[in-house]
């Protein structure tokens, strides 16, 4: 029978032990970061779209004013539905992780269960 590999002590020892075995995921504290991220690419975006907007309006005058005033509204429409999409795709992430957490405290009560029965 394979023996189990053993559990380093320490705090150091842990975190390297939960990064090599896949014990812990620590994707889930990652994806806080990577939402903020995508959260300032949108807001370059943003200011991106209201810079062109502005531009058209003083180049084009006249009609070029209500062109301007429909590409930005349309733009900001646009970039309030990618906020709402990068925080459902970053919350989805959240949720498999978590549900791959609750996954592994059940496999451990069970085996803890079997354990107490062979006993």
């Amino acid at each position: 029978m394979r023996r189990p590999l053993q559990r380093p002590q320490g705090r150091n020892g842990e975190f390297l032990w939960d990064l090599l075995t896949f014990e812990r995921l620590v994707t889930g504290s990652v994806v806080h970061l990577v939402y903020w991220a995508g959260l300032g690419i949108i807001g370059v975006m943003a200011f991106g779209i209201v810079g062109a907007s502005v531009g058209v309006a003083i180049r084009e005058g006249g009609w070029g004013i209500l062109l301007a005033l429909a590409v930005l509204g349309v733009g900001l429409i646009g970039v309030f539905v990618a906020v709402l999409l990068w925080r459902a795709f970053c919350e989805f992430y959240v949720t498999i992780f978590k549900i791959s957490e609750d996954l592994h405290a059940l496999r451990q009560d069970v085996e803890a269960e079997r354990a107490r029965q062979g006993k």
